[in-house]
């Protein structure tokens, strides 16, 4: 039953993530954004551009992050040792990736636009992630669970 809720719940990401996180904040991702950074005129054009090339980027990761939970999913109750430890240094990796990806643009916008902006976007990303990671969590089955 646990295998089947989790398999469910990773292929309805891996259709949409966009259902998953309007389902944790009740809208769009990019409407979230604009609701809590407030930018006028270059500061906006230079901000948005940034962000979309971010979000780029950022969905890729995500794209692999459900690939990683499907794999748990159809496999969690019979994994090995060395498939476990294979499969939790891939997510360490990509949670690796996804801090650099958020540094990475914490300083391009830094420069582009302000640190006050910059630090918005650090804020509202790492909230956002560890909100759907915390979703993922909780639906996730212990390895090896009867």
């Amino acid at each position: 039953m646990a295998a089947l809720l989790v398999a469910g719940f990773t292929y309805s990401q891996t259709k949409e993530e966009v259902d998953l996180f309007q389902a944790a904040f009740g809208m769009e991702k990019k409407a979230l954004v604009a609701e809590n950074i407030k930018l006028d005129g270059a500061q906006e054009d230079a901000f948005w551009t940034l962000y979309d090339e971010y979000e780029v980027t950022r969905k890729e990761y995500g794209k692999k992050r459900l690939e990683l939970w499907t794999q748990y999913a159809k496999t969690y109750k019979t994994m090995t040792g060395e498939e476990a430890d294979a499969w939790v240094k891939q997510v360490m990796e990509l949670q690796v990736s996804t801090d650099k990806l958020i540094r990475t643009y914490y300083n391009k916008i830094k420069k582009a636009v302000n640190p006050i902006v910059a630090t918005q976007f650090y804020q509202i990303e790492n909230y956002i992630i560890t909100a759907i990671r915390m979703e993922i969590q909780e639906e996730m089955p212990l390895i090896n669970e009867k």
